[in-house]
């Protein structure tokens, strides 16, 4: 989901991509859904609708998936009494977590997570035990062959965005909460087709692991995200480069 980086992907292991894409659709369709019960439902007057539907869009989901999952928001639906929550914890390595969760039974959610903590050597901690080593910033990222560096640098910076990085696929741009309509509003204006755009937890400082490390963190994410209700998982950690490609090849 939302906040992942660029290691993401390797975490699915052979045998499980459909398993991982029904999921996914599956939580993506509540975001909509709920998203187009909490405002319009229309894309272009309901910010949090349309963000939900760049993610599927960019998660490949079917147009005909996305058109379901906002007409279930006009009338009754099992989704009416979801509601978001968070929680925080120290996973593999003692790398901090923040889970972000849509529930409708917020005691199923906790148990279920301190008990995937518990099992793993892992804890979940309380309200604040982790979320101060993050910043709550908004985040835009768009593919890198639809403007320039310079382009995207100048109208975000302009917007009020405070940093604009440019990766191997994505131009990515942060700012702080506060002016992420008005950034993403800016950035609208010249490019449509945004791959994300949303609120997200950004680490202050990153902790460097070792592959052992690593692996434990990508197996814990993975089972993490196996619980229904887990959104969108985010942590502090940093690993070498080498490592990566080692585990994608």
């Amino acid at each position: 989901m939302a906040g992942h980086s660029h290691w993401a992907g390797i975490k699915h292991k052979k045998g499980k991509a459909d398993k991982q894409r029904s999921k996914l659709f599956s939580k993506l369709s509540r975001e909509i859904t709920v998203s187009a019960k909490l405002g319009l439902p229309e894309v272009d007057f309901n910010p949090r609708l349309r963000s939900a539907v760049q993610a599927a869009r960019e998660a490949n989901m079917p147009k005909d998936n996305i058109v379901r999952a906002i007409k279930k928001a006009q009338g009754p639906s099992e989704d009416s009494n979801y509601e978001k929550s968070q929680y925080e914890g120290f996973g593999p390595g003692g790398v901090a977590f923040i889970i972000e969760a849509l529930t409708d039974n917020k005691n199923r959610t906790v148990t279920n997570l301190r008990s995937l903590f518990e099992k793993n050597g892992c804890s979940l901690g309380v309200e604040g035990s982790v979320s101060y080593q993050f910043d709550e910033v908004g985040q835009i990222k768009v593919k890198k062959e639809l403007i320039s560096e310079e382009e995207i640098f100048s109208q975000s910076i302009e917007a009020g965005a405070e940093d604009c990085i440019s990766g191997e696929q994505y131009h990515e741009v942060f700012c702080k909460k506060e002016n992420f309509n008005d950034v993403r509003t800016s950035i609208e204006s010249k490019i449509k087709d945004l791959s994300f755009a949303g609120i997200i937890w950004k680490a202050k400082n990153l902790v460097p692991v070792n592959k052992e490390t690593f692996e434990k963190i990508i197996d814990f994410i993975d089972l993490l995200e196996d619980d229904e209700d887990v959104q969108n998982v985010y942590t502090n950690f940093d690993v070498d480069e080498k490592i990566i490609k080692e585990m994608q090849s």
